[in-house]
């Protein structure tokens, strides 16, 4: 496996080190909804003892249809998310989709997410790296894993290393997406941590027609996959009640069955981590 540099998260280091978790709702509902998901998710890294950041979206820009509900916007959802960080001590992390938003985002957040659509995008980039916040960037789902090799570059020539990538499936035909385990071990070959998208990667795109569909049994197949292909950590949308959530509600979780999965993963980082290992 090639050899990763660990980069700092807040308290946590993500590379190298134990399998971290990036975990969260897709989109922040409210405050109170926000604030019980945390405390839960508190709760799941202290008695788990995993390194975990916070993720939730402020605003959920690329909707299949317009009349989608989208967030709070970036001045309530910043205020929410600083509120998460300073009770209960979580990293936290959230996409940005406009230059714009680099500046404000990096106020609070320890991550700032690139997403998948926009991994090519060279000035949001550059604006992300240049608020020296370590930068998250989703490889495009039209995207070879070795090609992001210049995204790494791209931030790189704005003076920041501090660089995640995530696997999140590729395009196979229309409204389905397939992972390539390979993708992991060739996108750590850029030196950078890598972590597995394992909700979105079940996603079906425009598959309820105005709504994405997916298929969140499959979540637990594939993290297991990715943690055994040697990812540095995993992130998983989370939910108290999916079918109820107003985005990405198929491809998350519930709540409750997380710690379960968690486990498991971190039972598969163990038997890689063994000394026997690699055989």
């Amino acid at each position: 496996m090639p050899a990763t540099n660990p980069v700092t998260v807040g308290p946590l280091s993500i590379g190298g080190g134990p399998l971290a978790w990036i975990a969260g709702p897709c989109v922040i509902e409210s405050r109170d909804h926000i604030m019980r998901i945390a405390e839960t998710l508190r709760k799941y890294a202290d008695e788990l003892n995993v390194p975990m950041v916070f993720k939730a979206s402020f605003d959920k820009a690329n909707r299949s249809s317009g009349k989608s509900f989208r967030g709070v916007g970036i001045d309530a959802g910043m205020k929410i998310l600083a509120e998460v960080k300073a009770e209960f001590g979580f990293p936290v992390t959230t996409d940005v989709h406009e230059v714009g938003q680099c500046a404000m985002v990096a106020e609070v957040c320890d991550v700032l997410q690139i997403p998948a659509f926009l991994a090519r995008q060279t000035d949001l980039l550059e604006a992300a790296g240049r608020t020296g916040r370590v930068v998250n960037v989703k490889k495009g789902q039209f995207m070879a894993p070795w090609d992001m090799k210049n995204a790494v570059a791209k931030l790189a020539e704005v003076g920041n290393h501090r660089v995640l990538l995530t696997e999140r499936g590729t395009t196979f035909g229309y409204g389905l997406l397939v992972n390539d385990m390979r993708a992991i071990p060739w996108m750590k070959e850029t030196g950078c941590p890598v972590i597995f998208d394992a909700t979105h990667s079940v996603q079906t795109p425009g598959a309820l027609g105005d709504r994405t569909g997916g298929d969140r049994t499959m979540v637990p197949y594939l993290a297991r996959a990715a943690v055994a292909a040697g990812c540095d950590a995993v992130f998983v949308e989370t939910h108290p009640n999916p079918e109820s959530a107003p985005s990405d509600g198929p491809n998350m979780i519930p709540l409750a069955e997380l710690p379960k999965l968690i486990r498991t993963c971190t039972r598969i980082r163990a038997a890689l981590d063994a000394p026997e290992w690699p055989y």
